[in-house]
């Protein structure tokens, strides 16, 4: 079925993100693997593309597309490529520089966007910890006042781009009276004293990804670091959400569908008994369904795509696309496995290693529990 979100400005742009993955990224695969990271000369690379700043003015060097559908491609490609590639490149290049660029101020705009276009310093955020979870509200890492200088102490976990990031976006505790609303954001940089991290976490899947656990031992900045207003720290990423949960569900489909039909032409090049083991009736229906879950579920999150780049984009919309593209994405690559037989269980096929990296997508961006949680107050539960 044709897909109607996308021009051909938009597919011209597809044709350079899938020239940069078969370039840059695919020669690297290995190499990725084998270090559990992105090497600084592939990020800079991606900078000299234009493929990091699109969310960011042209002033400061990014492309200033204002379009999210082009968010939406590269992350499509990348994720057809590898997930946990597109993961980081995704925390670094959509997830971050909205709070910036909405937030900042001039002079923060001025220092730390041009290096995340280009790929020089590397952007995470730091939201979830270790006895957190998906309870923002709950966050116990605390920002006290001293003078005119903030001295912040705590420990964040499972942080994407945590181990090799310039710079964190982070979210505090500045007021413990105030719950949600005594939450507030401060840039932590690299090289500031007290702030360290441990190692990569040592994970199931998403192995390229480096994630790790952060430290921050009376770390001192002062209200240069702070973005956004002080206590508006929770509304910030309530706000923003809704963009990182549709990437994740462009994400989702775009890595499903990539593995899916490697899988359909497995069922016709492998042979048992005499034929191609996609011509049994059992698997010919089976893959039937697949690309039906595919083809659906890339529609809704299609129309969401379109929404967010009309900026009428829902929260709640946001979330259904979210968990039901995780559910989609882990129930045909499940499949997938089994219709690779024995093979399917072998990390030298992409299949196996595809289906170790979405479980996680259940997980994070909010864990689909959450998400089903938000819809059903919505619904007036």
């Amino acid at each position: 079925m044709p897909r109607n979100v996308y021009t051909e400005d938009h597919e011209s742009f597809r044709q350079s993100c899938r020239e940069f993955v078969q370039r840059t990224l695919a020669p690297r695969a290995e190499q990725m693997l084998e270090v559990k990271s992105i090497d600084r000369d592939i990020w800079l690379e991606a900078g000299k593309q234009g493929l990091l700043g699109l969310d960011i003015p042209e002033e400061f060097g990014g492309a200033g597309a204002e379009d999210y559908r082009y968010n939406a491609i590269l992350g499509e490609e990348i994720s057809r490529f590898n997930a946990a590639v597109s993961s980081c490149f995704g925390i670094h290049s959509d997830v971050c520089p909205p709070y910036i660029v909405d937030l900042g101020t001039e002079e923060q705009k001025q220092r730390w966007l041009p290096g995340m276009a280009s790929g020089e310093k590397i952007c995470a955020i730091a939201m979830t910890e270790p006895g957190g979870g998906s309870d923002l509200a709950a966050l116990r890492t605390t920002a006290v006042r001293d003078g005119d200088e903030w001295v912040i102490n705590g420990s964040k976990t499972f942080i994407t781009n945590g181990y090799q990031a310039d710079y964190v976006i982070t979210a505090v505790r500045t007021d413990p009276e105030k719950g949600a609303k005594g939450i507030t954001l401060f840039m932590i940089e690299t090289g500031m004293e007290g702030f360290t991290r441990g190692r990569k976490l040592d994970k199931v899947g998403q192995e390229e990804s480096d994630t790790a656990e952060l430290f921050f031992e009376n770390v001192r900045v002062s209200d240069e670091q702070r973005i956004g207003p002080e206590g508006m720290g929770f509304i910030a990423m309530m706000q923003r959400l809704p963009q990182e949960r549709v990437g994740a569900a462009v994400s989702n489909i775009a890595h499903a569908k990539g593995i899916l039909e490697e899988t359909i032409q497995y069922a016709k090049d492998r042979k048992a008994f005499g034929q191609p083991i996609g011509a049994f009736q059992h698997n010919k229906f089976k893959m039937a369904e697949l690309v039906t879950a595919i083809e659906v579920a890339e529609a809704y999150v299609d129309d969401c795509v379109a929404a967010h780049a009309e900026g009428q984009l829902s929260a709640v919309d946001a979330a259904k696309a979210k968990w039901w593209s995780a559910q989609v994405q882990n129930d045909v690559l499940d499949e997938c496995v089994q219709l690779h037989g024995g093979y399917g269980f072998m990390n030298e096929y992409r299949v196996a290693r595809a289906w170790r990296d979405a479980r996680v997508t259940k997980i994070w961006a909010g864990s689909n529990e959450i998400m089903k949680e938000l819809i059903g107050r919505d619904l007036g539960f």
